[in-house]
């Protein structure tokens, strides 16, 4: 290929005579959209007024208008295959039990804590809110909605996020450059994928993770197409558009960063190619860095706090995901049992105490013992409440026996203390052993008890800080932060974000670290809950905790127990599903009980769901990212013997509606390789569109060259196919009614367990 005819990339200064302009003048004899690159779509979305001479027919007048009728109809089929029959099961089906009770938490303002990101899950009680329901319900899996609950209602306000993928979809074909039959095949393969159908369909997070990812594709392939009018007002609000995507996607489910490094990508991309560019000014180069700067790093962030800033403003009351929180916070939150502790801590006081590294839990012990090393009891660190969690501060052994009718004496600083565990007595205790781990440090256990023991019980108080004051002399409830240096080993107690196998319970491991490192915040510890009936009752609540805090710790506390999501060898899931078997469609999912009948109503007819897609769309699409992969390397291999059959649109047109698709794919799909967490078929949905525009590419692309008449009717029949299968495939979707061996004829697969 010549170096007239090179490859054409984003970043470059727009000239006259550049290759850049990939501009084809001359639409379809079929009346498709033409290849125009960077002319303004505005003026192609205008149609022309109406005259005698050019609109003489009904399909004349619709190919005028086309750009707007073909989305509506779209449009108006999306929502019938989303909301028909929304309403039919009366169950809480599958993951309804999760994140309809999240939504039951907001409108009873009650503090949670989940995996996942809140905006979805506001969403989800919004719905609620809307449908006027009350937040009693508890959403058990497989309970009947009692009928105070609007459960159709709160389904067809998630549907209609699913629904409104479809418009995405055609305008993103439209802005990617193909050409109308490819369009409507990417719309009709979104609009009939019986996967994304149906799991919109119940209250879900997916529907919301969808919309936001195609929404994030458009404003970024409708971004790309605006490269020649730079810091113009459209260029602007596409830019911020990009980044409130990119910020909900995110807030959504963390899959969303994927969107954020496939844009990340594309403006490395970019930038470089503007820096190479010796004919911009170094003043413009600065100002296409600042805007994205703004654009897809602040914005997405300013957008992602934001949902969280709203989530601790709804969530005012105390709940139950207090404890996946630092102690000040749980403090402020209404009906927390925390404003009622004493605040000086006294010896024979019985307390919990916070690690305050982010994401840290309660010291915890357990009479479960180590299987290896020590064999003692173990001593991890848990998020939730209970009286596993409490612990006596007692004197060291040098000092007389702790007498409860003695006068008070209060705990300071570099006083040697022991920590007693009060449901198995034994004493806080470590020992040269390495730790199940983190091997490098030694190992906590609880050993002995009040009267039997040794110096390696002992511990030495180091305070760092107190918010409330600058007196070292006592202990205080939820202000002090302190450390506890093994007096004898010099180590120091430490509670990282490592979880320990299952055998611990995938609670989080305690170690006593050799490194003394006065900033590290996960061997810093403060007193949460305090009882003492001796000392009156503090304010504790009057000490805020920041937003910032607030928001990291959070965050960090989420991706540790995303981390502890692996599978569990003892158990059998037989919904979980491998990442191999998703593009191809070996395997679906059955969204709840296989039963005839409901075990709460046995006159009651249960209603099954199976989520499968539609074999045309995921087979197709697959074989596209093959097909596509191909198609790159053979133009390669020419390029390089020196063929000059593409021209630089053409070149442009693989980049960024071929090869950027197909890493959008690889972003979402390859991640769950390599990760250890449990898995399921719906975590191949968001690759899946980006697997349907590789499709739509390879198809628009062979089919070119041909004739109207072999075009349309290459198309025609693959619409014909996609439409066809969903229909033969509608009751996965709609809903099945009965015994399920009436629809043994869809089990393709004995994979595909869709009969008994």
């Amino acid at each position: 290929m010549s170096k007239d005819n090179a490859a054409i990339s984003t970043g470059a200064e727009f000239h006259p005579q550049s290759a850049q302009q990939r501009i084809v003048t001359k639409g379809g004899p079929d009346g498709e959209a033409p290849r125009i690159g960077r002319e303004d779509d505005k003026k192609k979305a205008q149609p022309k007024k109406p005259t005698t001479q050019n609109i003489t027919t009904i399909l004349q007048y619709l190919d005028e208008y086309e750009c707007v009728v073909a989305p509506m109809v779209f449009t108006l089929l999306a929502f019938f295959t989303r909301f028909w029959r929304i309403g039919l099961s009366p169950i809480v089906t599958w993951d309804e039990a999760h994140f309809g009770k999240f939504g039951s938490h907001y409108i009873k303002r009650e503090f949670y804590f989940d995996v996942h990101p809140p905006l979805g899950k506001m969403l989800v009680g919004l719905s609620g809110y809307l449908a006027g329901y009350n937040g009693s319900f508890e959403f058990k899996s497989g309970d009947t909605y009692p009928p105070e609950v609007n459960y159709t209602f709160m389904r067809v306000f998630n549907a209609s996020f699913g629904a409104l993928c479809i418009p995405l979809a055609y305008y993103t074909a439209r802005e990617l450059n193909f050409r109308r039959p490819a369009v409507w095949l990417v719309t009709l393969m979104v609009l009939f994928e019986n996967s994304y159908a149906t799991i919109s369909r119940f209250i879900l997070l997916d529907s919301m993770l969808l919309f936001f990812t195609f929404t994030t594709v458009l404003c970024w392939a409708r971004f790309h197409r605006l490269q020649n009018q730079s810091f113009t007002p459209e260029w602007w609000l596409w830019v911020a558009l990009t980044g409130v995507s990119i910020g909900c996607v995110c807030s959504v489910k963390w899959v969303g960063l994927f969107c954020t490094a496939l844009v990340g990508l594309y403006t490395i991309e970019d930038l470089w190619n503007k820096f190479g560019d010796l004919r911009m000014p170094k003043v413009e180069l600065a100002r296409h860095l600042l805007a994205r700067i703004i654009g897809f790093i602040f914005i997405p962030m300013a957008v992602y706090m934001f949902s969280f800033w709203l989530h601790f403003l709804v969530l005012s009351n105390s709940g139950p995901g207090d404890a996946q929180m630092s102690s000040l916070f749980q403090a402020n939150l209404q009906g927390s049992e925390l404003n009622q502790s004493p605040l000086e801590i006294a010896y024979g006081s019985r307390a919990t105490l916070k690690n305050m590294g982010y994401g840290g839990g309660l010291l915890h012990s357990h009479v479960q013992t180590y299987p290896e090393g020590s064999t003692q009891q173990q001593v991890t660190c848990y998020h939730h409440k209970d009286a596993n969690n409490d612990w006596f501060f007692f004197p060291n052994r040098s000092e007389p026996e702790h007498n409860h009718e003695d006068p008070l004496k209060f705990v300071a600083d570099k006083d040697v203390i022991r920590l007693i565990h009060t449901q198995t007595g034994r004493n806080l205790h470590s020992h040269s052993v390495s730790a199940p781990v983190s091997k490098s440090d030694n190992e906590v256990s609880c050993y002995g008890n009040i009267t039997v023991g040794d110096d390696k019980d002992h511990w030495t108080v180091e305070v760092v800080s107190d918010v409330a004051s600058s007196d070292r002399s006592k202990i205080r409830t939820l202000t002090t932060a302190f450390r506890l240096k093994h007096t004898s080993l010099g180590c120091y107690l430490r509670a990282g974000n490592v979880n320990l196998p299952q055998w611990g319970f995938k609670q989080i491991e305690v170690t006593c670290t050799k490194k003394n490192n006065p900033r590290d915040v996960y061997t810093h510890w403060n007193i949460e809950s305090h009882w003492n009936e001796k000392l009156p009752p503090g304010d504790p609540g009057s000490y805020k905790a920041p937003f910032f805090n607030s928001f990291i710790h959070l965050n960090v506390a989420m991706m540790t127990s995303n981390n502890a999501l692996v599978p569990d060898p003892d158990k059998q899931d037989d919904l979980a599903s491998k990442f191999w078997q998703w593009p191809i469609l070996h395997v679906g999912l059955r969204m709840c009980s296989w039963d005839n009948q409901s075990k709460a109503h046995l006159t009651q007819l249960l209603v099954k769901y199976f989520l499968l897609g539609n074999p045309i769309v995921y087979w197709g699409s697959t074989a596209s990212l093959v097909v596509f992969t191909l198609l790159l390397a053979w133009y390669v291999i020419r390029w390089q013997r020196g063929y000059d059959e593409l021209k630089p649109s053409d070149i442009d047109q693989i980049h960024y509606a071929g090869v950027y698709p197909v890493i959008g794919w690889f972003l979402h799909y390859v991640p769950f390789i390599a990760m250890a967490r449990v898995t399921y078929v719906h975590h191949y949905y968001p690759a899946l569109y980006f697997a349907i525009l590789v499709f739509g590419f390879v198809t628009d692309h062979f089919t070119q060259r041909l004739s109207r008449n072999v075009k349309w009717s290459i198309f025609g029949v693959l619409y014909a196919v996609i439409i066809g299968l969903f229909i033969l495939f509608r009751a996965i979707t709609f809903g099945m009614v009965g015994p399920s061996d009436q629809w043994k004829h869809l089990g393709w697969f004995s994979t595909w367990r869709i009969s008994n």
